[in-house]
């Protein structure tokens, strides 16, 4: 029998002929990829490195410095990359961003390879075509210091997409209708293909990898395809090998995904597994705050989305709308469209990037009792702050349309927003 994407990508980089569902490997990792939170005073310290060459850190949660601790962990992590001598380094400044952002747009994640990094959703970087997964942070001390890791094989399940999503439909939909309807996937790997990928760019490719995490999926990929290819030899010189599943792979289950049939959604609170809805049936929910941002939706589209949804309105009175692009980079080509401007002039706030208010850190903490509609990664009880606020998850526009009527609304029209 054949082998999927990710059984053929940790094969190749555990120097074996094929493995299998249930099977334990030790790998060689090709990039490590470090955050701030690494060198938080409580972190382990790190006396050597297998190859600074494969190492990349990136401060993503507490930027700009929101503390004492956090400005402390920075100052370790400048001190760690001089004392390497890591050149692949994104410090607070014009080429700083989320990690996993910045990582596939440097195209340091290459198609596959194997990346780990102590952030949870580095699954997000599967859309690049690689095994990438989130580790503990032993775990990537050990990976960081001798090159190598260990995974157990999971199944895999396959989604297979066609047909064009509808106007007003993302693939923040997309994700919320495979939570909605297919549930968790724990212990599982998520590979995504069919006829559909044409039509799929990599920011909407990116959603659905990142989001995978909250399916509790080990691994999330997509098949590589001339879209990817060309984005990874503009930005990246190194030899890489494409990886597509054999025709005969065993899957756990092979699911058909008609992109044209799902509708917008929205996750109601506390969960997104078996908890999502038509959004019509979460409609005019008062809000205190809407978010738009993280690894999974701070990409140049949601910005253009949340624009144009905005232009010539006004924020509702009493609601914070904030906006966090996924890099420094993002924030310069949504300045040079127009879109921040929009966003400005409608009552918006617009961060630097940060993985901020998505982890309740900092530049957007929820108060007790209040009601957010994000369209970043997690919904669950105390994630952006007080463990009494509600979190409602949704697509950007859905978001955007949410902050003008004070209400989770439709992008679609609001007859009290657009009055």
């Amino acid at each position: 029998m054949g082998m999927t994407i990710i059984e053929k990508i940790l094969a190749r980089a555990g120097g074996l002929d094929a493995v299998s569902p249930g099977d334990f490997v030790v790998v060689n990792v090709d990039t490590v990829v470090m955050t701030d939170l690494a060198f938080k005073p409580t972190a382990r310290e790190i006396l050597r490195l297998a190859d600074p060459a494969r190492v990349v850190v990136v401060f993503d949660h507490n930027v700009p410095a929101s503390d004492r601790m956090s400005a402390a962990a920075h100052a370790a992590g400048r001190d760690f990359v001089r004392r390497f001598g890591i050149e692949r380094f994104h410090d607070v400044g014009p080429r700083q961003g989320i990690s996993h952002v910045v990582v596939a747009d440097e195209a340091y994640a290459l198609p596959g390879t194997v990346v780990t990094c102590s952030d949870s959703h580095t699954c997000a970087l599967g859309f690049m075509n690689c095994a990438a997964r989130g580790a503990g942070a032993p775990e990537l001390v050990y990976a960081a210091a001798t090159g190598k890791t260990w995974f157990r094989v999971g199944e895999t399940v396959r989604y297979d997409l066609h047909g064009v999503m509808r106007p007003g439909v993302s693939a923040k939909d997309v994700f919320l209708h495979i939570a909605g309807t297919f549930g968790d996937h724990t212990n599982q790997n998520v590979e995504f293909g069919g006829p559909a990928l044409a039509d799929l760019n990599l920011n909407a490719r990116r959603t659905l990898t990142t989001m995978g995490a909250e399916l509790s999926a080990e691994f999330v990929t997509f098949e590589p395809d001339a879209a990817l290819i060309e984005h990874v030899r503009a930005r990246n010189p190194a030899p890489f090998t494409p990886v597509w599943p054999d025709s005969d792979a065993r899957y756990a289950a092979r699911r058909r995904l008609d992109l044209d049939a799902i509708e917008p959604l929205v996750a109601r609170p506390d969960a997104v597994i078996k908890n999502t809805a038509p959004l019509a049936e979460a409609a005019g929910e008062p809000i205190h705050q809407a978010f738009i941002g993280s690894c999974s939706n701070g990409t140049l589209d949601d910005i253009a989305d949340a624009a144009r949804v905005v232009r010539g309105r006004q924020v509702a009175p009493g609601v914070r709308f904030l906006v966090t692009p996924g890099s420094s980079a993002i924030l310069r080509a949504a300045s040079a469209a127009g879109y921040v401007q929009t966003l400005l002039d409608a009552g918006a706030v617009v961060t630097p990037a940060t993985c901020g208010a998505c982890f309740g850190g900092h530049m957007g903490v929820l108060g007790p009792g209040e009601i957010c509609v994000t369209s970043s990664t997690r919904n669950f009880k105390g994630r952006m702050g007080d463990p009494s606020a509600r979190i409602y998850m949704a697509s950007s526009a859905t978001v955007a349309a949410s902050a003008i009527a004070g209400r989770v609304a439709s992008a679609a029209g609001d007859t009290e927003a657009s009055a």
